[in-house]
């Protein structure tokens, strides 16, 4: 069994990316993420007990496309204006080694609903810098329309123009807090 050590970790930003990916026009998947995000993970010593936090930027989205990034942070999607911090916290972890769940509490567009993340420890690894590195990837799938992103256009063949699963996938690097 893997034992990740117990400490309070930030997010190493520089070596981290949490995305999001959504079906367009019912047969491409769209990929985003944001840049501007920080975060805590505290590993405790009785596992269970352990804890993360994350808040990201919402005007912080890049998709590759500048008009459909300004189109996500207007009113007809997350208005980043109004709701320009998006956030997770910890509510529960079951499971422990390399492969847990991570129970919390997502806030999206000023919406708050739990969400179950898998998680995969990936290990630790002392860098060129010799900072000590811890490696997580995670990820969940939320229905949209739950965040009151309903925003859509009705498709000539049928099926609309953004679907309603958006899958979350995070790969976190995390170094000992200062």
């Amino acid at each position: 069994m893997t034992t990740i050590p117990a400490g309070t970790f930030t997010i190493d930003t520089a070596h981290s990316r949490i995305g999001f990916a959504a079906r367009h026009a019912a047969v491409a998947r769209v990929r985003g993420s944001f840049d501007d995000f920080t975060g805590q993970i505290t590993i405790a010593d009785h596992f269970p007990a352990s804890t993360a936090s994350v808040e990201i930027a919402s005007g912080s989205v890049k998709t590759g496309n500048a008009d459909r990034d300004a189109h996500l942070t207007s009113p007809d999607f997350w208005h980043s204006e109004q709701n320009p911090t998006w956030t997770f916290t910890t509510t529960g972890l079951e499971g422990a080694g390399e492969e847990f769940v991570l129970t919390g509490d997502l806030t999206i567009n000023g919406v708050t609903k739990p969400v179950d993340m898998d998680v995969e420890y990936n290990g630790q690894a002392v860098g060129p810098d010799g900072v000590q590195r811890l490696g997580f990837s995670a990820s969940t799938a939320v229905s949209r329309k739950d965040y009151g992103l309903t925003w859509n256009v009705a498709l000539e063949g049928g099926g609309v123009l953004v679907g309603d699963k958006i899958r979350i996938d995070l790969d976190i690097a995390a170094v000992p807090a200062a």
